[in-house]
């Protein structure tokens, strides 16, 4: 197989960035889409030219490191996947593939398709913890937890923090990854200590990081490759209105969804 490729080059965060295409020969159908990458960054290192710069760690789908926007879609046209786990033999032979970065205010381009997401490491700084004490681990069944409420708290951490919703709201909205970040502590006895102020510090802090407010358009449930439900936005607009009443203060701010408790 053989593809054109249109990638998105930019040398760095001062830097203009431009389009550049190239064409990827001799492609197994079994190769995933990042192996293709690798194919065409060894090309272009036998011909002296700068390879191009991409994100990866784990390729199992697990980190959600790869983070590409494939012909405008983040992780790929294939639902709930990574780009890692994105096969060749999804596309047509021939055709033409555009590769772009994360696209938001609040990830930086870094180098051609490395961002920074910080910003969403400093979102779970400001409230995504539990307040434990140090030593061996408790065992676990001393905490009993209801099944419902388990496989609640369960869907909403398996969110792997990538972005993916993010670069697919036309808002670059954070609200999601937010909301399964703090529906996943508010769901079980451990995440108590901190609830009344998780969700009003992770939305300013949220806030702060420059993402913009919701569509309501669930275009990040779409994108998730981890098929996160919006549902869990409705339960951060519950925990955000609670924390408000319980503890009125500088931080509560309307939540940058106003209409996700219809979900």
């Amino acid at each position: 197989m053989k593809f054109i490729l249109n990638i998105w080059r930019q040398k760095g965060p001062a830097e203009k960035g431009r389009f550049v295409t190239y064409e990827a020969q001799d492609v197994s159908p079994d190769m995933s889409f990042l192996e293709m990458l690798d194919v065409v960054n060894q090309q272009l290192t036998l011909k002296g030219e700068e390879p191009v710069a991409f994100e990866y760690d784990c390729r199992e789908g697990i980190c959600g490191s790869c983070s590409l926007v494939i012909n405008g879609m983040p992780h790929g046209p294939e639902r709930g996947i990574t780009a890692c786990q994105l096969y060749m033999r999804r596309f047509s032979d021939g055709a033409t593939i555009t590769i772009e970065p994360w696209r938001a205010r609040a990830f930086p381009i870094i180098k051609d398709l490395v961002v920074d997401r910080g910003a969403l490491d400093r979102v779970m700084q400001a409230g995504g913890y539990i307040s434990v004490h140090t030593g061996g681990a408790v065992d676990g069944n001393v905490l009993l937890i209801g099944k419902d409420r388990a496989e609640i708290a369960m869907d909403a951490a398996s969110c792997i923090g990538c972005g993916a919703c993010v670069a697919a709201c036309k808002n670059a909205s954070a609200m999601l990854f937010v909301a399964a970040k703090v529906s996943h502590l508010a769901s079980l006895p451990q995440g108590e200590p901190e609830r009344s102020r998780r969700a009003k510090a992770m939305v300013a802090a949220m806030d702060r990081e420059g993402f913009g407010t919701c569509g309501n358009q669930y275009e990040c449930e779409a994108v998730c490759p981890k098929s996160i439900s919006v549902r869990f936005i409705a339960m951060l607009n519950r925990e955000f209105l609670k924390a408000t009443v319980a503890e009125p203060g500088p931080q509560a701010e309307r939540p940058s969804d106003p209409h996700a408790e219809s979900h």
